[in-house]
């Protein structure tokens, strides 16, 4: 196929020759080199901006994407996660408050609506480039004081530190177009892709935190670690009156 030879050549261009934000060669050029219509050389372009290697900027061109990092779905915070990366993380904070729990955070925590809560808003940095937004509760009878001498830089190493230990939760993850407030906090253009996630984060048995982020997605993708099914531990009724084995100690918790 004739845009295979366009693509392959762009892609190590990308690869060997180009930075991050430059401009790729025009339609016109790249027409006349390979000898093959503009309508190839989009079918070329198109597959490299699927693959997340290019980006194009409406009225100004095609350019070389930032490259994407893996969000894998683990139990640690954003500082944590830069840093076995190579990247120094920072933040930004536009609210650290104690509130009111409204009825859909207390639900989350397991708390009574108007149970005090602390309120955490950041902008989130990795080598002082916004990376993702991230808006945290947590009860505050957990943690006292706790923004007596401003925000935290880890709210999971807070909790460590006051015994709470973080060892399990949830996440919901989403695809969503970003707004026009949290585009201006993360360099983008209104409309453009986010992957939010909401987590529940617990100690234990204790709901210890809950938040909501927004990353942006042409800087992450999502990765999964997958398994096998394991056996079912309850027996099935053909089964049910055969001899047991003593009980697994096995768990299915990630």
């Amino acid at each position: 196929m004739k845009y295979v030879r366009v693509r392959d050549y762009l892609r190590s261009l990308v690869t060997h020759e180009l930075a991050v934000g430059d401009a790729i060669p025009s339609e016109r050029l790249l027409c006349e080199r390979f000898g093959v219509s503009r309508m190839t050389v989009r079918q070329a372009v198109d597959a490299l901006v699927v693959e997340g290697l290019l980006e194009r900027e409406q009225g100004r061109g095609t350019f070389v994407a930032p490259t994407k990092m893996d969000l894998e779905v683990r139990l640690s915070s954003f500082g944590e996660e830069m840093r076995r990366r190579g990247m120094e993380p920072s933040s930004k904070v536009l609210a650290a408050e104690e509130v009111a729990a409204s009825p859909d955070i207390a639900d989350a925590l397991d708390l009574l609506p108007g149970e005090q809560v602390f309120y955490l808003h950041r902008v989130r940095y990795a080598d002082g480039e916004p990376m993702a937004i991230e808006q945290s509760w947590l009860p505050s009878r957990l943690a006292p004081g706790l923004f007596d001498d401003g925000a935290p830089a880890s709210v999971y190493g807070e909790l460590r530190r006051r015994g709470l230990e973080p060892d399990w939760g949830e996440d919901i993850v989403a695809a969503s177009e970003v707004d026009s407030q949290d585009a201006d906090l993360l360099g983008l253009r209104t409309g453009r892709a986010v992957l939010r996630m909401t987590r529940r984060t617990f100690a234990g048995d204790t709901a210890c935190v809950y938040s909501r982020s927004s990353y942006r997605a042409d800087r992450y993708v999502l990765w999964v670690p997958l398994r096998a099914p394991r056996r079912a531990l309850t027996p099935t009724p053909a089964t049910e009156e055969a001899p047991r084995a003593a009980p697994s100690l096995e768990s299915e918790h990630s």
